[in-house]
């Protein structure tokens, strides 16, 4: 079973487009999966959206808490269902990561890996409609965070699209429980995998992927610098052995 995941903030726009694809794909490849949108307090019909499109379950916050939030209440829900064997696929709500790519995720978990990531840091990989400046701020924390923390087969530390063996979620929630995740905003995919690097025999890889920010309904909700800011205090912080 595969379990994809999608923290959504006023996303309504961008699930109608997003959830379609997703099922096509897992139809075309003979995949049963059940998709899972965490409604972070959305205005706009976010969750009225997900289900309209096909989600089978929407878990909804009261009011907006932020991705770290989200990707706690859907990976707490997740690790609570699902078998050890299952796959846990997180996706951006707002079209910018293109479905198509989870086959091939599936088949580096099948040949033994327990963290997949798409890099925008490998041969092959493209980043269409990110302005100049914030590619270069992305690139240059990739840089620190492989200096600072690095982790064997990584080097996109902050992509939000993954697929993780659902055992190696489940025993980080086991190991940290409501600590697992304990960054705000996008510093959370950092945590997460400085999180998961001190777990025992977890081995990660990456595949190269087009970030599609031109299928991007609206305008950004990423503070771009503060994210960057938050995710290299945490590097240090990890550096230096702290995990608080």
């Amino acid at each position: 079973m595969i379990y994809l995941l999608l923290p959504a903030y006023n996303e309504q726009e961008a699930l109608t487009l997003l959830l379609p694809k997703i099922h096509q794909v897992m139809q075309r490849h003979q995949l049963a999966g059940q998709i899972v949108v965490v409604d972070d307090g959305s205005a706009d019909g976010t969750a009225e959206a997900a289900r309209a499109a096909g989600a089978h379950q929407v878990l909804a916050h009261p009011h907006n808490m932020g991705l770290a939030a989200g990707l706690r209440t859907g990976l707490g829900y997740i690790a609570s269902v699902a078998a050890s064997d299952d796959v846990i696929v997180i996706m951006d709500a707002d079209n910018t990561h293109d479905p198509d790519l989870i086959p091939r995720m599936l088949q580096q978990i099948d040949a033994g890996f327990d963290v997949v990531i798409a890099s925008r840091f490998r041969p092959g990989a493209r980043v269409v409609g990110v302005p100049p400046i914030r590619q270069f701020l992305s690139s240059l924390g990739g840089w620190v965070y492989r200096l600072l923390v690095p982790i064997r087969g990584v080097r996109d530390y902050t992509c939000g699209y993954r697929a993780y063996r659902a055992e190696v979620i489940q025993k980080a929630v086991q190991r940290w429980g409501d600590r697992f995740i304990t960054e705000t905003g996008f510093a959370a995919m950092v945590d997460i995998l400085l999180k998961l690097r001190l777990l025992d025999h977890v081995s990660m890889t990456e595949l190269p992927f087009v970030l599609r920010y031109d299928r991007k309904p609206g305008v950004s909700k990423m503070r771009v610098g503060a994210n960057i800011a938050a995710s290299l205090r945490l590097a240090l912080r990890r550096a230096a052995g702290r995990l608080d």
